[in-house]
């Protein structure tokens, strides 16, 4: 694989892009979800126990603990931690030099501090995979020094790690969803339903849900081959195998982009797929050409060979899959038919047959690298730059064996056998360091639900327990005439455990008896979940006296007959009752707040008069009542125009020449050699004639003085011609001490 350079520091810049989302999109959240008055206190979290810092922060890693010494509680706490690596990050995206491994280490430690306190609202796969990915962004990160920056041989090492992690990511997606032999998985027939009982859908979704069946198996068929087949390869060393694969990876979270809101998360996947890229496709993009090497007769034969065993992979993976999906053309349906023509067995035949090999493969692939960079290091000019860039690249090709080695315990959970064959001391260590979430197993999309309707529960309050009012989220389905939103790369979390609670009964989700408590009681904070303006809040003026909430199961509409959309996205039907009527004082509702620990009076929180609680009280009350996508995006958006105008301003501020300089610094490198070597060999083949000629004109004794007069005067001209090629190019003032040092021999 070639250089790396220009595809890590866009990995970088979209990671910062990436924590900024998260940590804002909470931020926003924190007050109604883990305020002393929220739905799960976070304070709970942290009770006194009388142990010492440093045994909690050994059984809890978190910087909340440090909370009461600042003088903070633990909601002001939390948010000193969100509102800083929002503005962190955000800085980081507008700052190339801030791009360095200790702000990364500190974004990742505010994170998982975060997390250690989320409980069940932070407990996504996105979540555990944005601190992995965060903790590997320490290793690839560069270290900024005042003096200067030194490029690392050892980067494209670290960098391997991230490639690693999104071949684990997709292939255990693609395994886990046969695996758990769901029936609308291994039927192909899993996207007839996944667009409508998808947590929070966008309006493409709709008009997705109405795609006909047959092209909606061929897509889950498209889906396997991409999750599966193709992470295979990432690894490959013929270059054009692992541009297709990051095309056909990007295509793939872009359509759930387009179809479902989930967040941050296709984001962060597409951000891994930069590690497949170097940085000559990266240079393609920004249109800087590349110039092409003649190639030898033996490196034409070679690349006709990789192009025979290029299309030879891409012709085993279409044989295969339509071998295995019994894939044929119905031409009088105008459709292509699909069904799985493989067994249970035969596909666990197939994981243990490919487990063990894949491990194979990424130590071969990673040890290319760490030899590589080896002999890079070795070639450093200069004894101490020799030797400070062979400590750094055994310093950092330990640490990516240990964490390659470590990934291998969640990776092999997908089979069992080779799971049970892992080191015992790799699964000690992995033990020890799985409460940083270090490493992950992940498996999106296991099991689809809903298959018989979308299960949602339905709030209703009412004044007088007669007349009820539905009690309408922002984002997640309720009202039937109102469109699905966008809300991408903001994750409203309540909405997505309303989600989740549907599938069960509501003992299954004890922080709903707190959400329905906290609206009795008229909280503001809990309020602004469900709707960040007040006015579309029915009890926004007076809390409601009774509650209750009802399951329903939901479908999306129908186009109608003449081609016209309906004038509603949804129709659903009652189901039955999910919580029954309760009010404050309400024996059931205290008893299962009781039952749950979640009754207990807040403590009296007293104005502040330290500046640090007055501040984040007041940049609170200014944010908050923004909508947290627009807020997210204007964020984003003002730190993507300091880079452009960044850009354009060292554009127009450098000269021309710089300009060019920069844009085909490789080119002209490339051409200089080029120029050099020709002209030295037209030097020696003159050399060569001018030797002749001069044993010819030895005859002639009396012409001799006057040939060499003429040669002294053209070896003039020839020098002075010479200095003016010299001020164009480089290196050719070498050129020039060559041709004298060759006048001298004759």
């Amino acid at each position: 694989m070639g250089e790396t350079g220009l595809a890590r520091h866009m990995f970088l810049w979209c990671l910062s892009a990436i924590y900024m989302f998260a940590f804002a999109s909470l931020y926003v959240q924190i007050p109604g979800l883990y305020g002393n008055e929220g739905l799960l206190p976070a304070r709970w979290m942290l009770r006194v126990s009388g142990k010492s810092v440093w045994e909690q922060l050994r059984e809890m890693p978190s910087l909340l603990w440090f909370g009461p010494r600042l003088g903070l509680d633990t909601q002001q706490c939390m948010e000193l931690l969100s509102l800083t690596g929002a503005l962190l990050s955000l800085a980081a995206m507008a700052v190339p030099y801030l791009r360095d491994c200790r702000v990364y280490l500190v974004l990742w430690v505010l994170y998982m501090s975060l997390y250690q306190i989320g409980q069940v609202f932070l407990y996504f796969q996105w979540d555990n995979l944005l601190l992995e990915v965060g903790f590997l962004s320490i290793l690839v990160a560069p270290m900024n020094m005042p003096w200067g920056w030194r490029r690392s041989f050892h980067d494209s090492v670290t960098f391997w790690l991230v490639r690693w992690l999104l071949f684990r990511l997709m292939f255990a997606s693609g395994v886990v969803k046969l695996t758990s032999r769901c029936p609308t998985w291994w039927g192909l027939t899993a996207l007839t339903y996944h667009y409508e009982t998808q947590c929070i859908p966008t309006p493409l979704a709709w008009f997705a849900h109405q795609l006909p069946v047959w092209f909606q198996k061929l897509s889950v068929v498209g889906t396997f081959v991409i999750e599966i087949a193709v992470p295979f390869l990432f690894f490959s060393p013929i270059r054009r195998h692992r541009l297709t694969a990051f095309y056909l990876q990007v295509l793939l979270q872009v359509l759930i982009i387009l179809s479902g809101n989930y967040n941050f998360f296709n984001i962060l996947t597409i951000t891994l797929c930069l590690s497949i890229l170097d940085d000559q496709h990266v240079n393609f993009w920004l249109c800087r050409r590349t110039p092409r090497k003649e190639q030898t007769s033996l490196q034409t034969v070679m690349s006709w060979v990789c192009f025979l065993a290029e299309f030879a992979v891409y012709g085993l993976i279409f044989y295969w899959t339509v071998l295995y999906f019994d894939l044929k053309v119905e031409w009088d349906k105008k459709s292509v038919s699909s069904k799985t023509a493989f067994s249970h067995y035969d596909f666990n035949s197939f994981l243990k047959l490919v487990t063990v090999p894949s491990i194979w493969i990424g130590v071969l692939s990673l040890t290319w690298e760490i030899v590589t960079a080896m002999f890079r290091s070795a070639c450093v000019k200069g004894v101490f730059w020799r030797l400070w860039s062979t400590v750094q690249w055994a310093v950092f090709a330990a640490a990516t064996a240990s964490m390659f080695a470590i990934s291998l315990v969640p990776y092999t959970f997908i089979e069992y056998e080779a799971n049970s064959n892992i080191w015992p001391g790799v699964r000690k260590a992995y033990e020890l360091s799985d409460r940083y979430q270090l490493v992950n197993s992940y498996g999106l999309f296991r099991r689809m639900t809903g298959v018989g309707g979308r299960p949602e529960v339905v709030i209703e309050g009412s004044m007088d327990g007669s007349t009820w009012t539905e009690i309408e989220f922002m984002y997640k389905p309720g009202n039937m005439s109102a469109a699905p939103p966008v809300n991408t790369p903001h994750q409203p979390r309540l909405d997505w455990q309303m989600w989740f609670a549907a599938l069960g009964p509501h003992t299954q989700s004890p922080w709903f008896s707190s959400l329905v408590h906290r609206l009795l009681q008229g909280k503001r904070d809990v309020i602004r979940l469900i709707q960040t303006d007040e006015s579309k809040y029915p009890f926004s003026q007076q809390p409601p006296a009774y509650i209750r909430a009802h399951l329903y199961k939901y479908w999306f509409t129908e186009p109608k007959e003449d081609g016209s959309f309906p004038q509603r996205w949804w129709r659903r039907i009652y189901v039955e009752e999910f919580y029954p009527v309760v009010h404050l004082g309400n024996a059931f509702l205290d008893h299962m707040l009781a039952q749950h620990g979640l009754k207990d009076k807040a403590p009296v929180r007293r104005p502040s008069k330290a500046w640090l609680p007055r501040w984040l009280k007041w940049v609170g009350d200014n944010v908050r009542d923004m909508p947290a996508p627009l807020l997210i995006w204007t964020l984003f958006s003002s730190a993507a125009t300091v880079c452009l105008i960044n850009s354009l301003r060292s554009l127009i501020c450098s000269p021309p020449h710089s300009h060019r300089h920069a844009a085909k610094h490789t080119s002209q490198q490339t051409e200089k050699k080029g120029k050099v070597e020709k002209e030295i060999k037209e030097e020696q083949k003159k050399k060569e004639d001018k030797d002749k000629e001069e044993e010819e004109e030895k005859e002639d004794e009396n012409g001799k003085e006057s040939d060499d007069e003429e040669e002294e005067n053209g070896d003039e001209s020839e020098e002075e011609s010479m200095r003016e090629e010299s001020k164009e190019n480089d290196e050719g003032e070498n050129i020039l001490e060559e041709k004298k040092h060759l006048k001298k021999r004759k």
